[in-house]
């Protein structure tokens, strides 16, 4: 057995166990609410936050992480102190300027070190959000959970059982249109089956799924496109059989924005009348 073979071998035990892991934690982040799933949030996000530095600063990117996550971390509390206000959205528009001139001052990306704590803490603040902010908060962020792990499991199987088209291999050669495929019907079906348990309407939970999903591939391949961008195959290497933590919440970042915008803009019921 190769090198390779070996790799991939112990890769799978790797990535299963620090997925249940992390799903664990999540979960009871989840399940605490209040401050303390804002802290779970404002960690991860912190630790994404060097990650993202790391591809856009080269070897100075201090000043631009502290800026990054010192204004989650103070965007996340002010939406659970000061609810209904615009404090959040304000702190983390400085917290970009912050880290957009300090990047500038070394040389940096002024645009990409920006950009970095509206990309991580707008995702961190609509999870807060849906928590805080509904009378049935929990189930609402495990309708994402749900749709954003089952599209995620879905497309890794789909993807190396059936193999076939690549599905943009400019971006990313391991990712298949039969991975894409599955992760969104599976996202689907176990939206649907979440939402039927808690009394909901099947079919529009399966809508629900079907739609997280394809922001969450989008996601996905939205860092693809960065990691090529920034020559790196992972965005680091701290959760073993994932990557980094980018890595893993990808999907998150793009799909918790978008549940968010539909929930308090469009008014919609993310439990599909669901009553949990």
């Amino acid at each position: 057995m190769n090198l390779a073979e070996t790799a991939d071998r112990y890769e799978w035990p790797a990535r299963a166990l620090f997925g249940v892991l992390l799903a664990a934690s999540a979960i009871g982040a989840a399940v605490a609410g209040g401050y303390a799933f804002a802290g779970f949030i404002a960690l991860v996000t912190g630790v994404a936050a060097r990650e993202w530095h790391r591809m856009f600063g080269g070897s100075r990117y201090g000043f631009p992480i502290a800026a990054t996550a010192g204004s989650i971390v103070l965007a996340l509390a002010c939406a659970i102190a000061l609810r209904e206000t615009l404090w959040p959205v304000l702190i983390l528009a400085i917290g970009a300027m912050v880290a957009a001139i300090s990047a500038s001052a070394v040389g940096s990306s002024a645009f990409w070190n920006g950009f970095g704590p509206l990309y991580l803490g707008v995702p961190g603040l609509a999870l807060v959000l849906l928590r805080t902010g509904l009378t049935r908060g929990l189930a609402a962020v495990f309708v994402l959970f749900v749709a954003i792990w089952a599209a995620d499991t879905g497309a890794l199987l789909g993807g190396r059982l059936l193999r076939g088209p690549k599905l943009i291999p400019s971006l990313s050669p391991n990712k298949t249109w039969a991975g894409f495929l599955v992760g969104s019907l599976a996202a689907a079906v176990c939206v649907a089956l979440y939402i039927a348990a808690i009394g909901g309407r099947l079919a529009e939970g399966a809508l629900v799924g079907f739609a997280l999903a394809l922001v969450g591939h989008a996601g996905d391949l939205f860092e693809s496109w960065l990691k090529r961008r920034s020559g790196r195959k992972n965005s680091g290497g701290l959760i073993p059989g994932h990557g980094g933590v980018l890595d893993r919440i990808d999907s998150m970042l793009f799909a918790a924005p978008l549940a968010a915008f539909g929930v308090f803009v469009l008014g919609l019921d993310p439990l599909c009348g669901g009553h949990p």
